[in-house]
């Protein structure tokens, strides 16, 4: 099983909308808190539909918490600072795919301090502005997915 994980994620749709695809792909989703949005927040569950039931779900107050409880794990840092392409990386089964927030993405130490597993989306440079967080999220998860031939997805 994959991960995905939004990391203090500020604008309740996006987290609907992967939370739709981590059900609907067998990936687990981890939200480090603190969120933007409660998690009863109509908006939230308008975006998931009606696949709440079928996400597997798991909060966090801190990265460090995360890093505490998968201690062996690969995680991927996504980021427009990194250099490696998201499609040079060689994903495995239990991997974790960060993501940062909407209007400022994951903190410049954070990403520096994991360089060598920091990937980015190609996309036009020096606009200031990036993909959507979900539809990131979204492209990054099927490459990995596609590179594991889908874990037994039909």
């Amino acid at each position: 099983m994959l991960n995905i994980v939004f990391y203090e994620p500020e604008i309740p749709f996006n987290t609907g909308a992967i939370a739709r695809t981590c059900g609907l792909t067998h990936t687990r989703l981890h939200l480090i808190k603190p969120l933007g949005f409660k998690v009863d927040d109509k908006h939230l569950k308008r975006a998931g539909l009606d696949y709440w039931h079928l996400v597997d779900i798991n909060y966090y107050d801190s990265y460090d918490e995360l890093l505490e409880k998968y201690p062996d794990s690969n995680f991927y840092l996504a980021s427009t600072k990194a250099k490696k392409k998201y499609s040079d990386v060689k994903y495995k089964d239990g991997d974790f795919i960060i993501f940062g927030p909407e209007t400022r993405g994951l903190p410049e130490d954070l990403i520096f301090s994991n360089y060598k597993n920091a990937i980015r989306i190609p996309m036009l440079k020096d606009y200031g502005r990036s993909l959507n967080l979900s539809n990131s999220a979204n492209i990054i998860l099927f490459e990995a997915l596609r590179q594991l031939d889908f874990l037994d997805l039909e």
